[in-house]
């Protein structure tokens, strides 16, 4: 009797199909969201505008989760990751007043799912660097998306970009200077900034916001981001001297 043994590679392939058939199934619910909520996503080309940007968050997946099935945790953050897909289709239409509060709606869902997954992780004992990273990246798109709109349907200039693109250029600036690819210590003052940032800017965007105070709170949003990034930036040079 002859008994199989899957190989190393076979089970790397087996591990990745599992985490294809996960990231597929959170692209079918992107399609259904998209024709539930037709005032968002108006046509084709914001449908398919949906689909690339959650089809990029999908590629990453397969490409660094090796572990096949993704866990209720980092299952979460996948729906989130389909609620910001959702939020980057609806940017280009030219929403009416009920497609606004929507938007917002779908935009604000996705900002309280966030440390859901940190939760239960924790509570699952399955806390991994692939999970908190995830969670980092759909926080930080969110953020660019709905800087973007702040330009494209609140009025406010391109000031308020750097809001969501700072996160970006530090990462670009961490392949010029090594040392900013240092881990960072964990800290509850990132995540209440980052939580902020998000809270501002959608208060920001609602259609019975003015925009003097939309420009008060996307100013608030952005203090408190360079603040935070200045005392990250300044731990990790001190520490690259030490």
């Amino acid at each position: 009797m002859f008994l199989y043994r899957p190989t190393p590679s076979t089970l790397t392939l087996s591990k990745r199909l599992s985490t294809l058939a996960e990231v597929v199934v959170g692209g079918l619910v992107l399609l259904l969201l998209s024709y539930a909520f037709p005032r968002v996503i108006e046509g084709a080309e914001q449908r398919a505008l949906a689909l690339l940007i959650y089809s990029v968050i999908g590629v990453g997946i397969v490409r660094f989760w090796p572990l096949g099935a993704l866990g209720w945790a980092n299952r979460v953050t996948l729906l989130r990751g389909v609620l910001v897909a959702l939020v980057a289709g609806g940017l280009s239409a030219e929403a009416t007043t009920l497609a606004q509060w929507q938007w917002l709606g779908i935009a604000t869902a996705a900002l309280l799912l966030d440390g859901v997954d940190g939760f239960i992780a924790r509570k699952a004992h399955c806390q991994s660097a692939f999970g908190a990273r995830f969670d980092m990246e759909m926080d930080a798109l969110l953020i660019l998306l709905l800087s973007l709109a702040l330009i494209s349907h609140s009025g406010l200039g391109p000031w308020v970009l750097p809001i969501g693109a700072i996160r970006y250029a530090f990462v670009v600036a961490g392949g010029v200077y090594p040392w900013l690819k240092a881990p960072l210590f964990a800290s509850r003052r990132r995540k209440a900034v980052c939580v902020w940032q998000v809270s501002a800017l959608l208060l920001a965007l609602t259609p019975i916001t003015s925009s003097e105070t939309a420009a008060i709170l996307a100013l608030s949003a952005l203090f408190t981001l360079v603040y935070s990034f200045a005392v990250d930036v300044r731990w990790l040079y001190l520490r690259r001297l030490s």
